[in-house]
């Protein structure tokens, strides 16, 4: 079990107040274990020495590998499998009605809240915590890499400003090596594809913020990041304004710094909401200079600019196979002595991923990570799974797969596809992600999916909402809002997602880029995508 320093205290409302180490759970019971984010917590607890075990509807990856490192897991869902547990942890996408929630009711068990888990986890660590309505995971992953990595590249930065203002809490390699993360996704390593949940021996910890419920607010981290506030899940928020009104909350509970994009315009929107004693809190970094961004209380101590960012054109897809991004950042001498002017080479493309670089550059700088232990780590990077995600090539033509379900996402993704392989005909395979989603960004997604030649759409992926709260939304709304534009000729709806994969690739020539985007299980038509190249006769 992992020594735990102490503990810094939770909000009054957390489920998990009076607990005061992992060992007070007793034995811990998850109601639908198989999710991307309930099985990094539990393989967390499972590391941590707590007995672990848990539910799912259906078996997945994910259950798979948890039964692989001795967690059990139960297919099926019912009131007796809740037995011989002390503590039941839920998540939003679990209903208060729900069997097995009803019978840890019934035996006065105690009832935790996946954000409180992660608040539990943070509060044992020095913690940073990145927030955002896109390149969460990206970032955490990057931040979790370098971290990993900066043993190897040098020592713990020395300036003043930044030893204060991220607590370095350690000499050496010692303050950085094997830190902990709970990342909502799985991360590439030179050794492999990684999960993305980690109890380390170190004493920092990353930690993805999820926005989607609230329940980021919980968190207490040294050092928050925001990347970006654009408006989504109004499904819980109802207006944009509450959403980023949740973000501004977030930022108050940071203990130490907060790292914010200066490009987004809600972030803005969120940093000019913020009291000024708060405001004198945040770094931001941005494209554009101070003069142009215009933010009170932002002085060039508190900047750190990137310069520029240069996108490889590739001739040839190929996985994590060079420098996809020239990354050059400039950094006030309040971060690294004198001040420096940096370029580091990037494996992942896009400008996005240069402003996701440039968050976790300034957040590692903060925590007392070297300059040269930063670049190592960054360019060690080799990617998030399913985020621009090369799957294969069979006879010329290329699969990537993305999980983007937000219309900025989903654009995001097909300009950098496009940028990349000017001259490439792009088919994708969308899966709208949500009803909610579906209906409040309908021309947003045909406007974002337009960007690409072949457009196929599958069923869609409901999640924790029912059809019959959204009547009349379906994968139909997007083709009849495309037939509005009368560019519905490469707009093709195939409602089994198996099917629609096999006509994308039967559509395919050699030099084709194809994609499966989506925040569903989209992904899992992958290999038969790519079987169906292997049969075509060319």
């Amino acid at each position: 079990m992992v020594d735990e320093v102490e503990a810094r205290p939770l909000p009054a409302d957390d489920s998990l107040a009076q607990v005061k180490s992992f060992a007070d759970l007793g034995r811990v019971w998850f109601i639908g274990i198989g999710g991307s984010g309930m099985s990094v917590l539990a393989q967390m607890l499972h590391e941590a020495g707590v007995p672990v075990s848990g539910s799912d509807r259906i078996a997945s990856h994910y259950t798979e590998h948890l039964e692989s490192i001795g967690i059990p897991v139960t297919i099926g869902q019912k009131p007796e499998n809740i037995h011989d547990v002390d503590t039941v942890v839920w998540s939003s996408a679990i209903s208060a009605d729900a069997p097995e929630m009803l019978e840890a009711r019934r035996q006065g068990l105690l009832l935790a809240h996946r954000s409180d888990i992660l608040a539990l986890f943070l509060r044992t660590r020095n913690s940073i915590a990145v927030a955002g309505t896109h390149g969460k995971t990206t970032t955490s992953s990057m931040l979790a890499t370098i971290f990993a990595n900066a043993h190897a590249a040098g020592e713990v930065s020395a300036t003043e400003d930044a030893a204060a203002a991220g607590e370095a809490c350690a000499a050496g390699d010692a303050a950085f090596a094997d830190p902990s993360f709970a990342i909502g996704g799985s991360v590439k390593t030179a050794h492999g594809t990684i999960p993305g949940g980690h109890v380390g021996t170190g004493s920092w910890m990353v930690a993805e913020a999820d926005e989607s419920d609230g329940s980021f607010e919980k968190y207490r981290p040294l050092i928050g990041v925001v990347t970006n506030a654009e408006g989504d899940h109004l499904d819980h928020y109802g207006t944009v304004a509450h959403y980023r009104s949740a973000f501004a909350a977030y930022i108050g509970h940071i203990q130490r710094v907060v790292v914010l994009c200066g490009d987004d315009e809600g972030a803005r929107e969120v940093y000019n909401s913020l009291e000024p004693r708060i405001q004198q809190q945040v770094w931001v970094y941005s494209t554009d200079n101070l003069e142009k961004l215009g933010l009170p209380g932002l002085s060039e101590k508190n900047f750190v600019q990137i310069v520029t960012s240069q996108e490889m054109v590739a001739d040839k897809p190929t996985e994590h196979g060079g420098v996809e991004e020239t990354l050059t950042v400039r950094i006030p001498s309040s971060l690294v002595d004198g001040g420096a002017q940096v370029s580091i080479g990037l494996h992942v493309p896009g400008i996005h991923n240069a402003r996701n670089a440039t968050a976790a550059l300034t957040a590692a700088l903060l925590a007392g990570v070297s300059l040269p232990g930063v670049v190592h780590g960054l360019e060690s990077f080799l990617g998030a799974a399913r985020r621009f995600d090369f799957q294969g090539e069979v006879n010329g033509v290329s699969l990537y797969n993305d999980y983007g379900h937000h219309p900025t996402e989903v654009a995001t993704f097909l300009q950098a596809a496009r940028r990349r392989f000017p001259h490439s005909t792009l088919r994708v395979l969308f899966q709208p992600h949500t009803y909610s989603r579906t209906q409040t960004f309908t021309k947003e997604l045909v406007d974002a999916l337009d960007i690409a030649d072949d457009v196929y759409l599958s069923h869609l992926f409901a999640a924790r909402e029912l059809a019959s709260d959204y009547p009349g939304i379906s994968t139909q709304t997007l083709i009849d809002e495309a037939k509005k534009r009368g560019i519905d000729a490469k707009f093709h709806y195939i409602d089994d997602m198996y099917e629609a994969g096999i006509a994308m690739a039967h559509a395919s020539h050699p030099g084709d880029i194809l994609s499966t985007v989506g925040g569903g299980d989209i992904n899992l038509v992958n290999p038969t995508i790519l079987d169906a190249l292997h049969t075509l006769d060319r």
